[in-house]
């Protein structure tokens, strides 16, 4: 993580890279919170994807943290990361507030239903997500089922991916009767 913190210590001061891709390079939740801490003060990054790395809950909370204030970044990729019912729930606290993230990349982490609980009920307050993908992230029935309550007043979310769950026929359902009021959903991936 020595690497890492030197390259936040350099995106301190540097207001013109707006994309960066660290993905499986072995980052931990330490360098996870220095790639935080530069959320705070950097204004130009509009996409972090540091998917593959295990940053655990800790390295998850400390950028949803970030997100809190952060209005700059616009996507985040958190693909197998660690992620747990925790972290899910840091990051939902985070996009009640946030208004500058788009998309969401959380897929292959297992989240129990606490979690989406948590995001779903923060889909009913976010008005900027526009993608959020999940696929192959345990979600259950009732998992679907709560997301699918969200989108009934979600009127920001375009594209939702949650392929590679076990969703039953309850989960289906449930999604079917939340496409009959949501009208701003365009792609949904079981």
């Amino acid at each position: 993580d020595a690497g890492v913190s030197a390259l936040a210590g350099a995106l301190r001061v540097n207001q013109s890279l707006e994309k960066l891709v660290l993905q499986y390079t072995g980052l931990s939740a330490e360098g996870a919170s220095a790639l935080a801490s530069v959320l705070y003060v950097n204004h130009s990054l509009k996409e972090l994807d540091i998917s593959g790395n295990r940053i655990s809950d800790a390295g998850v909370s400390a950028l949803a943290g970030a997100l809190r204030v952060n209005q700059s970044l616009e996507k985040l990729g958190l693909g197998s990361t660690g992620l747990s019912a925790e972290g899910a729930s840091a990051l939902a606290s985070a996009l009640r507030v946030n208004h500058s993230l788009k998309k969401l990349n959380i897929r292959k982490n297992k989240i129990p239903d606490a979690g989406v609980s948590a995001l779903a009920g923060a889909l009913r307050v976010n008005q900027s997500l526009e993608k959020l993908v999940l696929t192959s992230t345990g979600l259950s029935a009732v998992g679907a089922s709560t997301l699918a309550s969200a989108l009934c007043v979600n009127h920001s979310l375009k594209e939702l991916n949650i392929s590679g769950n076990m969703i039953r026929d309850a989960g289906v359902s449930a999604l079917a009767g939340a496409l009959r009021v949501n009208q701003s959903l365009e792609k949904l991936g079981l």
